[in-house]
């Protein structure tokens, strides 16, 4: 019967063993996983946001056309200044209109 008790007792403490074993094989998987987990998660924190794209230019506003056949002197130059106020045109953009409308 001694054989047999030794066999026993070899068994059981080698089963204890590979049990062990498997679990800290596990528990060591987990929390590289989890390491691994945390790394990506703060890269992706960490990594620069694209910048959100800007808004495209703001389209500007026809002038508000004159009556047909009012194309006089000072229509037209009522309708450069209206631009002018928009911002559809510069300073030098308005005069060189207004230049061209008065020396004809």
């Amino acid at each position: 019967m001694g054989l047999l008790r030794g066999m026993a007792r070899t068994a059981v403490v080698a089963g204890t063993a590979t049990a062990v074993s498997n679990r800290v094989s596990r528990r060591q998987a987990t929390r590289w996983q989890q390491q691994e987990y945390d790394q990506q998660a703060r890269a992706a924190y960490a990594a620069p946001q694209a910048p959100a794209p800007a808004p495209p230019p703001a389209q500007p506003q026809a002038a508000p056309s004159a009556p047909a056949g009012d194309d006089s002197l000072s229509a037209q130059l009522e309708r450069l200044a209206d631009l002018k106020a928009q911002g559809v045109l510069t300073d030098e953009e308005f005069a060189a209109a207004k230049a061209r409308l008065l020396n004809g």
